[in-house]
Order: C-alpha cells, then structure tokens, then sequence
C-alpha cells in the first residue's frame, strides 16, 4: 500500500464550508431545503454526527439499540422492537474522515439526516415506523478480512501513525483515495453499522412476514476497495463484508448483490467473482470510472454466470433503468433465489451529479426503492439493506435518499418538487435497447 502525505491545513474547515455554502446558495430551486443548519457556526449537528449520532460507543455492548423518537423509550430492544417499523437505519458519518474540497466529503451523510430531518421521515416524527439503530459495534478485523487481506488491514491501521504526523495521507497511490488519523477506526463503524443492520433486519423476518427494509447511512463507501486495498474513494467494502456476515453468522447462503452506483463496484465484483453463492448485479455509465464492468465479465470457474455487468451508454435515465429492473434485474433475482437482497445505493447517477453523465432522477431512485424493497418481499421474505455509496451533489443525494426512505413508508414520492424535466435530453433509447439485449443473451434472460 502506497502513501503520499499531505500537510494538513489550518484553513480546512473555513474553505470547506464556503464550498459547501457556495454548492447551496446556486441552487435556485423554490422547494429548496435549508440545510444551511448543518453547518450552523455553533457546531452542535457537526458535534453530534462526529460522535456518531450514538452510533457508535467506545464501550462494547452487548446488543444494539434502537431509537423511535419517543421521550418515554429512548432505546428499544431488537426482540420487543414494534412490528409496524418500516425502516431501520444507521448513521456513520465518519466526520474525521475528510480532505478539504473532495467530493466525498463529511458534508455528504449530515446533508441527508437533515434532509430527512426537514422532511419529517425521522423517528421524531415517524415513531415506530422509523427506527434509527444505535450504539451498534465497529466491525472486527475478523469481518474486514473475511474480505479484504490482513495485510492490507495491518497495513492500513499501521498508517494511522503517519497520518496523525502529516494531517493527510493518500492510501492509493497516486489515485483518489486518501485516509486521515481517524480514517482506520471510521471505516470501521461503517462496515459496522451495515453488520448491525443486517442483524436487526434478519431478526424482525423472523417474526414478520413483512420485515423494515434496513438502511445504512455510511461512509467511506465501499464497493471499489479491492481485496487487496482501497480503491475510488472506498476504503473497506462495506456490502461485501455485510454478505459475508450473512452468510456466516445467519446461514443465509445466497446473497444478490444490486449495485446501481454510476461506477462499476469492480471491488465487490472482484471479491465475488468465482462465488457461485452471490449474485453480482451491476448497472453502470459505459467509459466510466475505473473502466471496469464489461458485458463479458460473467464470473469464473463456479462463479460463471453470478456476475452480470451493464454498462449504459451516456444519457440513460428514468426510462432505461425502469425497462432494466423489469427485463434483467426481476428475471434473474427469480432464477437465483437468493436469501437476501443486498444493495450499493450510489445517487451519482442523477443528472445533478458533477462526477457522471447519466440522466436518473429523484423518481428514478424513488422507483428503484420501491421496486426492490418488493422484489425483496417477493423473494426472500423481505430482507433488504441498502448501503451508502455515492452521490456527489448534496442536494440531489439527500432529497434521493429522502424519497427513497418515503418509497420504503409507502408513501407517494415528492420528486417533483425537486425535479426540473428542462434539465433533461432525450435519452439514447437505441443504445439502451441494444445494451440490454447484449446482456440478455449472454445471461439466457
């Protein structure tokens, strides 16, 4: 594992928040929220996410705990948790984990809890039907390297040394990831919260038919750490890590994997390519970010055929993903039976996003949500977690995530109060079809 120090900057903060305020102030929209609060001067939101909004406790519990937004019960236990939840979440920010002016930024995952704030889809105005997660365990090494190298673990946890001497170090070499003195304990808690999340998931399906669809409001991101190291921005992979805990600790032998982040999620592609126990399902912009995610690439040995890639030419929206889910993703959930529907939710395929160039929407995201969450039911018993992933325009990403939580309640989607249809083209319909019968023919769909 390479790594480049960086000096770290005494003007970090103030030049991150103007960016961020800057981000804000151009957006024009009259539906706009006000999330000028999170970065509010006394930096109440700011200290409260950084101690992991009681996510994350330095004492090992012995089981999670449960916030419903009632004064009289704070913490409800996972076996007396009411039966109506309809979603169960966990926040991990990482707020120490965070280099000025990057895209993936500590700005990301307190955007989205105050636009659930704002919205009301907090269990402060949901009771039970909202339940956030707390007090959940960071993952062990043992979870990390059920996927990832010890070495690179070691290698990793080493380099918290230096960079609690130089303020900032690049872990990838010359590329864009870069870690901070909290970056090693950070990832940590997020692969930890989606562990937790799975656990309290798998415990309600046991006693409902119609368990809460989990959500883990996490970074780093995940799905383009390698095995073997980090990679775009992703340090530990979060989903792969999660499928692996299923596997072991709940007998849940087949996992599908959705992965509808713009980037190809070459990590978990990687780390599953041989499993003919995991699906892998990604759906990608064509020439993007790391290039990987080709038609061809099926999977190997006994994995052939548990690896399916489609990349969608620049310009699909709405319409191309709606036909994907219908004509690919439904199809081979079907014929693959998994146990568990697992999910790398990247919103950078918004039209907003800076990063891409593909056309989805608020709406999109909101039908993807409701979508799986009943193919889920249809399939395995309704187990589904969703796992943070990208998605680079605060605004965008929190109102996405937002709608995708009022998709899981059953309730109608607000898209278009944030959704302009002038920022829209019209999509390449041509290559779309061609591209899902490229990829329906390699799978015999």
């Amino acid at each position: 594992m390479d790594l480049l120090s960086v000096p770290s900057s005494p003007s970090l903060a103030g030049n991150v928040l103007f960016l961020a305020r800057q981000r804000f102030c151009n957006w024009k929209s009259p539906e706009r929220l006000h999330l000028d609060a999170i970065f509010a001067t006394d930096g109440i939101l700011y200290k409260n996410l950084r101690r992991g909004r009681g996510c994350f406790s330095k004492t090992t519990e012995a089981s999670s705990s449960f916030s419903n937004g009632t004064e009289e019960s704070p913490f409800i236990p996972v076996n007396t948790k009411p039966s109506d939840a309809r979603i169960i979440y966990a926040v991990a920010p990482a707020m120490g984990h965070n280099q000025e002016a990057h895209p993936e930024s500590h700005f990301r995952v307190p955007a989205i809890v105050q636009a659930l704030d704002k919205l009301e889809l907090t269990p402060k105005f949901r009771g039970s039907k909202v339940i956030e997660l707390q007090n959940f365990r960071p993952a062990s090494v043992d979870d990390i390297t059920s996927v990832h190298t010890r070495s690179y673990v070691s290698g990793l946890e080493k380099a918290m040394d230096q960079a609690s001497q130089d303020g900032l170090i690049f872990i990838e070499g010359s590329g864009p990831t870069y870690a901070t003195v909290d970056t090693f304990q950070e990832s940590l808690i997020a692969a930890g919260a989606g562990i937790a999340l799975i656990d309290s998931v798998v415990a309600e399906s046991k006693t409902s038919r119609d368990p809460p669809t989990g959500f883990a409001l996490i970074r780093p991101p995940g799905h383009h750490a390698i095995p073997k190291g980090p990679m775009g921005f992703c340090v530990f992979g979060n989903i792969a890590i999660a499928a692996r805990y299923a596997q072991r600790a709940h007998g849940l032998k087949r996992v599908f994997i959705i992965d509808f982040d713009v980037h190809h999620g070459n990590g978990t592609n990687d780390a599953f390519y041989e499993d003919p126990d995991i699906f892998f399902l990604s759906t990608h912009q064509d020439g993007s970010y790391p290039g990987t995610g080709k038609f061809d690439e099926i999977g190997h040995g006994d994995g052939e055929g548990t690896t399916l890639n489609l990349p969608l030419p620049g310009g699909s929206g709405d319409t191309a993903m709606r036909t994907v889910f219908d004509e690919v993703i439904v199809p081979c959930a079907q014929r693959f039976k998994p146990d568990i529907i697992l999910v790398s939710a990247g919103y950078d395929a918004h039209a907003l996003d800076p990063l891409a160039s593909l056309q989805f929407t608020t709406g999109t995201y909101y039908m993807l949500a409701s979508s799986i969450q009943q193919l889920a039911k249809d399939m395995c018993g309704g187990r589904c977690v969703f796992f943070l992933e990208g998605g680079y325009n605060l605004d965008s990403l929190s109102y996405s995530v937002a709608d995708s939580f009022r998709a899981f309640l059953k309730e109608p989607s607000l898209a278009s109060t944030f959704d302009n249809p002038a920022m829209l083209y019209e999509e390449p319909s041509m290559k779309v079809k061609q591209a899902i019968q490229r990829v329906k023919h390699l799978h015999s769909l």
